[in-house]
């Protein structure tokens, strides 16, 4: 039997659903309590363990690089320090454990054992199995762990690796367009799908004088109009670095077929709708403002 690709926005589409879920431990107060018993407390420094474990006890450079839009200064401000309070492996223990409460507490329990859930885990495993690891760090070193037993920590491992998978590679989109950390996710933000100028700053460790020098530059580029607004050419920008990015993220779905592609979004969409419903993101997270 031939299998049929599925369109590009098909794949972006999928990843979005998969990504989605992927990202509620982020948010999660449990993720924190866990890390907080190994004496990690503050939430950046358990944002970055919990990310960046499965590279080993790695330095801020690999950290900066590998999540390219934090500043440095942030970065090293809890790493590598955070390895002496926890190592990495405990880490992993601890976010499993965590991820296994939060997707409990968001879905429910039915969902959870669900033969739903056992489906979307069997589809996002099988389209892990075209991923590359070739200058996709990330990616890489979550595809050395296990894929654990249960259906729906099977199915959040299989969705970290399709969003790692995708995300390393669309970095080098981005450095190829010539944006680096700061403007990228600002003119993500530009494009009311990204996270508000508050989060990003909050988050990521830029001050409001680094936000508006980025903005200056993008300014100067043609890109931003002076109300902060994409400008057509910065519109343009934006869709080709998507569109170049779901070509270099062709191969999970293409090896899924479309069929199996449209019945794991339909299986995404639902958990989503259920996780979002639960309060798994703040209200205020997404915002041009």
């Amino acid at each position: 039997m031939t299998t049929v690709a599925p369109d590009p926005r098909a794949g972006r589409h999928c990843h979005s659903t998969l990504n989605s879920l992927h990202a509620t431990h982020y948010f999660s107060p449990d993720v924190g309590r866990e890390l907080g018993a190994l004496g990690v407390t503050h939430p950046r420094a358990v944002n970055f363990a919990v990310r960046a474990a499965a590279l080993g006890p790695v330095g801020a450079g690999a950290v900066t690089a590998t999540f390219y839009n934090y500043k440095h200064t942030l970065v090293a401000r809890y790493v590598p320090a955070v390895w002496e309070s926890a190592s990495p492996e405990q880490v992993l223990a601890a976010r499993t454990r965590a991820v296994d409460t939060t997707l409990r507490r968001l879905l429910g329990a039915d969902a959870v054992a669900s033969a739903e859930m056992s489906e979307a885990a069997t589809l996002a495993l099988r389209a892990t199995e075209a991923c590359s690891r070739s200058a996709r760090p990330l990616y890489s070193a979550h595809a050395d762990l296990p894929v654990p037993e249960e259906p729906h920590l099977a199915y959040w491992h299989a969705a970290t690796l399709l969003r790692e998978h995708r995300g390393d590679g669309h970095l080098a989109v981005l450095m190829a367009a010539g944006l680096d950390g700061l403007e990228a996710v600002l003119t993500h933000t530009a494009t009311g799908k990204g996270m508000s100028p508050k989060w990003v700053r909050d988050t990521r460790g830029w001050s409001r004088e680094d936000w508006d020098a980025a903005a200056g530059r993008l300014r100067e580029r043609g890109l931003l109009d002076e109300d902060g607004e994409l400008t057509e050419r910065g519109s343009a920008l934006r869709q080709d670095i998507e569109r170049e990015t779901d070509r270099l993220d062709r191969a999970p779905y293409a090896h899924l077929g479309a069929d199996g592609v449209a019945r794991l979004t339909e299986l995404g969409t639902g958990f989503v709708r259920t996780a979002l419903a639960a309060g798994a993101f703040p209200a205020d997270l997404l915002a041009k403002r």
